[in-house]
């Protein structure tokens, strides 16, 4: 246990990084990279497409509206409009610029710019489309891998966490990671190639302007890298309030009767709207982050396109060079044009920061539930457990589920094949705990439960638990056909051998007066039977997987007396020649037990058969007697005599 917890803290604090974070999540597109290189293709496209079109723009104004028009006016071209027309892509013309020239120059511009407009938005879709395409394959995957890992992990991990944050994690842990990969992914990849295809643009094109155009980008970078990392820190604080929202409303639906059993529906209103309010306040304080960020770099973006104006206009008036960059007209248009698209993707960036932030703290906490390492796992080595022939011993066995309290302290027995062992004794005796070390649902803290001479702990663990059936006090039942409940334990049985089991556990005649009989579909938990009806569906369903150690924990404990004796008489069948371990407060009902172990305080403190231990007037016989006591006799109340005492459980 001191390793795995070593472990998982070890782990945890990776998880916790968030290049480690990213890095590993990037892991589950390495089977799509050949469609994520195609988003890649279609972002650069998109990006080059958007860095062009200022250029292009800035070219019809210096190389045909701004010749033309002084041509018109009859003056020569300025410094400026020469060194401008010197760049032009489309004029090769050593003549005066005509109208027809003008408007053709212009027209070649429009429809390019047409051109990179379309191919531009349909490269886009394309992005969209293919990223959602492998982001829903990817979080298809991590649910699966969540799901597998829920059904890998011991008992002693539920018993500690809720299920409500569990589905949390399923839930609005990959929704905030769905939209992230859907849309807010591709939006940021596209908008750093924007910004990194627009950098290298203006330095291209004048690095003293470019610099001036991107003066306030080292500002923006620091509240970027504050307000996220702020941002970032409230998201896992929100992400663990929503799941503890989940936790509690799970737990008050589940609960409800018991709810409205004891009136306490306003005190759960009143607990869920503080979990409620929690959520809210922490959700609160993430989003006043990003969208504070918003604003901030939205007004620094202003100030670039005052300063690219400003500077630029009054050079330009003055006729003025910028260390060598001849100042135009077209040229302060392309930075402003440039300026502005700079500032765009910083500011989308910005307000998409916020699913960004909320998903790598939901990518957090999947990875966090995935790192925790089961306490019971498979060994290096382990074989597989041959057919059980039902020799079963605890060779002193100590347990504990804390390291406080030992909860088993040196327990040691033996079922010889076929025997069937009766374990009894107060509530909190340790009696249940003995039960789940047979399937190993936990391991010993010292000594060893050994299955035919096999080290339960040296063999796997699903070899062990197809060959035991477990018969427990609180059914479970799926939403799901009687049928399928029946056949949850042997899939490949047929309907013949699902109606046999049924009737072998007496609960045949209930069933066929169900709406659809075998069919009928019920509902969470089995809702619709009663405690007693689902307890018959539970021993059917065990008679039907046939194994080879049966474990009746409490198995008759929610029917009434005469369907515990049709109970009792299909046990006796179903338990002739296999070696079962049976739990009971009612002790009428092993009786007929080879062995009766007596538990108390996690020890074993009588043994033998029912008439050895009610003879040596021991702890049993007390227990035997304060359940079985005989009524004082009193008169009737019509006077004809006394009632028959009659056996009455405490």
């Amino acid at each position: 246990m001191r390793d795995h917890r070593h472990l998982f803290e070890i782990e945890s604090r990776k998880a916790r990084s968030v290049r480690a974070t990213l890095t590993r999540f990037w892991g589950y597109f390495r089977g799509r990279r050949l469609l994520l290189g195609l988003v890649l293709i279609f972002a650069v496209f998109s990006a080059w497409a958007q860095v062009l079109s200022p250029d292009l723009l800035g070219q019809a104004i210096d190389c045909y509206l701004t010749p033309y028009g002084q041509q018109e006016m009859g003056a020569s071209l300025d410094g400026a409009a020469q060194s401008a027309s010197s760049n032009c892509w489309f004029d090769d013309s050593t003549g005066p610029l005509t109208r027809s020239d003008a408007i053709s120059g212009v027209g070649t511009i429009v429809l390019l710019l047409v051109a990179l407009f379309v191919s531009s938005s349909a490269a886009t879709g394309l992005q969209f489309y293919l990223m959602r395409w492998a982001g829903l394959h990817v979080l298809r995957d991590l649910r699966i891998q969540i799901f597998r890992h829920i059904h890998r992990l011991s008992l002693g991990y539920y018993a500690k966490n809720e299920a409500g944050d569990i589905m949390s994690r399923l839930t609005n842990d990959i929704e905030a990671i769905q939209q992230m990969v859907s849309f807010a992914l591709v939006q940021v990849v596209r908008g750093v190639l924007l910004i990194v295809w627009l950098t290298y643009t203006m330095l291209n094109r004048s690095v003293p302007f470019a610099l001036i155009s991107m003066a306030t980008v080292p500002v923006m970078a620091l509240a970027t890298v504050w307000f996220s990392d702020q941002a970032r820190k409230a998201f896992r604080q929100a992400r663990r309030e929503i799941g503890g929202v989940n936790a509690d409303l799970q737990e008050n639906i589940a609960g409800v009767r018991e709810a409205q059993a004891f009136t306490r529906e306003d005190e759960n209103i009143e607990r869920f709207r503080q979990s409620n309010a929690a959520n809210r306040d922490a959700n609160i304080k993430a989003v006043a982050f990003t969208s504070a960020l918003a604003p901030a770099l939205e007004a620094l973006g202003y100030i670039s396109i005052v300063i690219v104006a400003g500077v630029g206009g009054i050079l330009m008036l003055r006729q003025q060079d910028l260390f060598g960059t001849v100042i135009s007209l077209g040229l302060i248009v392309t930075f402003l044009s440039y300026t502005q698209q700079f500032n765009q993707p910083i500011q989308m960036i910005a307000t998409l920061w916020t699913n960004v932030q909320s998903a790598i703290a939901g990518i957090e906490r999947i990875f966090e539930f995935l790192d925790e390492v089961p306490d019971v796992v498979d060994k290096p080595g382990a074989v597989e457990m041959p057919p059980i022939e039902g020799r079963v011993e605890l060779r002193d066995v100590w347990m504990s589920y804390n390291e406080d309290e030992a909860v088993l302290c040196g327990v040691s027995l033996t079922a010889e094949p076929g025997q069937t062992i009766a374990i009894v004794g107060p509530t909190g005796a340790g009696k249940t705990t003995i039960i789940n070390l047979l399937p190993r649902f936990y391991d010993v803290d010292g000594g060893a439960v050994l299955i035919d001479g096999y080290d339960v702990r040296d063999v796997t663990a699903d070899s062990l638990r197809r060959q035991i059936g477990i018969v427990l006090q609180d059914t479970f039942l799926f939403s799901d056909t009687v049928m399928n409940n029946i056949r949850y334990g042997r899939p490949d049985a047929t309907d013949e051998d699902v109606i046999a089991a049924a009737q072998l556990a007496h609960a045949d005649s209930f069933i066929t007066r169900l709406p659809d009989g075998y069919q009928t579909v019920l509902g969470e938990r089995g809702s619709g039977l009663s405690q007693g009806q689902r307890q018959l569906i539970a021993i059917a369903r065990a008679a039907l997987a046939n194994p080879r150690l049966l474990i009746l924990d409490e198995a008759t404990s929610s029917v009434d007396t005469r369907t515990e004796r049709l109970i009792q008489g299909a046990l006796e069948n179903l338990l002739k020649g296999r070696t079962s371990f049976v739990i009971a407060h009612r002790l009428s009902t092993i009786r007929n037990a080879d062995q009766v172990f007596v538990i108390h305080d996690g020890e074993i403190v009588e043994q033998g058969t029912h008439e050895e231990l009610l003879a040596a007037k021991g702890f049993y016989h007390d227990l035997y007697m304060s359940q079985f006591r005989r009524d004082i006799p009193a008169p009737s109340s019509n006077g004809r005599g006394q009632r028959e005492a009659q056996p009455a459980e405490s």
